[in-house]
């Protein structure tokens, strides 16, 4: 099932809202994971943008919840720019708060995108049949191994492509991992690890949605194999 929010905006539109959020992570001394507040709000966005934009809707603005400190409020706009700028989102505007009055000892960001589609959110569900095709594009990556690996995330700009095109249906992958994604998508068919043939790892974190699921037809396979290149996985079914 989608992580999103929709109801109708007006008679032809509807609102998505997608939201992440993200602890121990950032220039703290106590953070487990230490990067630049650049990079925590990079990474929180991408995880509401891709779940707001494969509900089919497109963004128009970004709400930030900063519990940093305000030192940190000018990177982590940076870090949102940075991600809307990769999408082409010009226009996109960002509004939020930043708790003052008390400093956390660890870092923590909330971000929520909000977007708009014609017409309602559809069923989440779909048929499962024998020319359906599973891909997962990218690498499941959590914590200092995105830092250490970065370069095998999906890019923001494959996501748009791919989830722009009609006949595929795409799904962010997050901290429960592919199998967990996977078995919301369809009404006739749940998996196992046995019935899928992988050289990922279909339990791990994703964490910021470093790969995503996409779902087509067989005659697109090549197409999409293409369009993916390296960071194209083929989740082959096992009956």
């Amino acid at each position: 099932m989608r992580d999103v929010l929709s109801f109708p905006f007006n008679a032809e539109e509807t609102i998505v809202v997608a939201s992440d959020n993200s602890g121990a992570i950032g220039e703290k001394e106590q953070d487990a994971v230490r990067v630049p507040y650049e990079t925590v709000s990079y990474y929180s966005f991408r995880v509401a943008v891709m779940e707001c934009m494969s509900a089919g809707a497109q963004p128009f603005a970004a709400v930030l919840q900063n519990f940093c400190g305000n030192d940190a409020w000018d990177q982590l706009i940076q870090g949102i720019r940075k991600g809307a700028d990769e999408l082409g989102l010009t226009q996109l505007q960002i509004t939020g708060s930043t708790e003052s009055n008390f400093n956390l000892l660890q870092s923590a960001v909330g971000l929520s995108v909000l977007g708009k589609r014609k017409g309602e959110l559809p069923a989440d569900t779909l048929i499962n049949t024998d020319d359906t095709r599973i891909a997962v594009i990218g690498s499941p990556l959590v914590g200092q191994e995105l830092i250490e690996r970065e370069a095998e995330a999906a890019p923001l700009k494959l996501f748009k492509i791919i989830s722009s095109i009609e006949e595929i249906k795409t799904l962010p992958i997050g901290s429960k991992g592919i199998l967990n994604e996977l078995n919301g998508l369809f009404s006739n068919r749940k998996f196992e690890v046995e019935n899928l043939e992988s050289e990922l790892d279909l339990k791990k974190s994703a964490g910021p949605s470093t790969c995503f699921i996409a779902v087509f037809h067989e005659k697109k396979s090549e197409e999409i194999r293409k369009m993916a290149g390296r960071y194209f996985h083929l989740l082959n079914k096992i009956l």
